[in-house]
């Protein structure tokens, strides 16, 4: 019954843990307020400002979800306990793959709801939009670009996360030279918001005739959906907008009509684009959202009062200045060089197995801060 001594004493060890996490969950305050609002849900009047009861009611259920995430890992670690007693007592073997199941799942659920605790930035919880741009070098970086677009839709999809594509430029031979993905669900950008910057790749190119070795660049624009904001104001005689028909992976509907949308805002020279929604109108009015979320975004991280202030200098990708270098060939590594993380299992990480990058992101900026 060695087996079951180890996990327990394991538990034990983790217990501190756990409730230091209450603490820093604020889980009681947090159900307190969720009562309070739930309260005020009742009040005659409540639902006629449609807007802020819709901003109380989510408000309520990212408290509860929070509350709700903590007692679930209280009562998987008080049943993993009970297991290993039971174990223990009854000299029973049979318990001990239930153990070795639900152990690591348990880990791994208290490690991720530790990392939660660090995204208490003003936009983290929204959803996360994702451009992506091939860097110069042609066929090269555009194949990465389009590489990169896949790890991140597979690490979005493992975590359950809603994905749609916004906009989808093709590259000249193969891969893209711009695509956009809304990455919708809990906390999607205070995770993501770690990987915006260039990244850099280094491999032998399949397609170079002669085997040799290439360095190529991507960047990604990761900036929060923001779908309200009383201080950006933006002015139509700013904007300039066209037409044209969509085009890549769109389905049934693309190149039959001018329904894509760009919007250029002219002052700041920020361009968005949408060609996924089955119309103009809904294509404006995503592009709309995303020029209006950048625009925001910027404004805070820059500490700008006003969109006028914004230059249009602060939006160019620096070549160069890579976040994030990944090594395909002599030997194969992934490391980000404000954390100095690093992942050997390059596969896994085009896989989308990120998270290792992430969390030492959040931890680094914590202790920065």
């Amino acid at each position: 019954m060695l087996q079951y001594e180890e996990y327990r004493q394991s538990l034990l060890n983790l217990k501190p843990e756990l409730l230091n996490l209450r603490v820093a969950l604020n889980v009681d305050a947090a159900l307190a307020e969720a009562d309070a609002l739930e309260a005020d849900t009742s009040r005659e009047g409540f639902y006629n400002d449609r807007k802020t009861a819709q901003k109380t009611l989510q408000t309520i259920k990212q408290l509860r979800s929070k509350a709700e995430s903590y007692s679930v890992l209280e009562r998987d670690w008080n049943e993993l306990s009970a297991l290993c007693d039971m174990g223990i007592e009854e000299k029973d073997e049979s318990l001990l793959p239930e153990v070795l199941t639900a152990f690591p799942a348990f880990t791994k659920a208290l490690g991720a709801a530790r990392m939660s605790t660090l995204l208490s930035g003003e936009y983290d919880n929204c959803n996360a939009i994702v451009t992506f741009h091939a860097g110069a070098g042609g066929t090269e970086a555009q194949d990465w670009a389009q590489m990169l677009y896949r790890m991140y839709d597979h690490w979005a999809q493992a975590r359950g996360y809603d994905v749609k594509l916004v906009d989808w430029l093709d590259g000249d031979e193969a891969g893209i030279k711009s695509a956009t993905l809304m990455i919708s669900g809990d906390w999607a950008y205070g995770y993501l918001k770690s990987e915006h910057g260039v990244h850099r790749l280094i491999r032998v190119s399949p397609f170079d005739a002669s085997g040799r070795r290439h360095t190529s660049f991507a960047a990604l624009e990761v900036t929060p959906e923001i779908t309200e904001s009383s201080d950006i104001e933006i002015r139509p005689e700013d904007l300039r907008v066209d037409t044209y028909r969509s085009s890549g992976a769109g389905g049934q509907h693309v190149n039959k009509t001018e329904s894509a949308i760009r919007i250029t805002h002219i002052p700041t020279g920020l361009v968005v684009a949408c060609q996924q929604e089955r119309s103009q109108i809904q294509n404006r009015e995503t592009a709309m959202s995303m020029l209006r979320s950048k625009l925001a975004e910027i404004m805070a991280r820059e500490h700008y009062e006003r969109i006028e202030d914004i230059k249009g200098t602060q939006m160019k990708n620096e070549w160069g200045s890579q976040i994030r270098t990944y090594t395909f060939m002599p030997y194969t590594l992934v490391k980000d060089h404000r954390t100095n993380y690093e992942n050997g299992n390059v596969q896994a990480v085009m896989d989308g197995d990120l998270d290792g990058f992430i969390n030492a992101y959040l931890v680094s900026a914590q202790l920065g801060a």
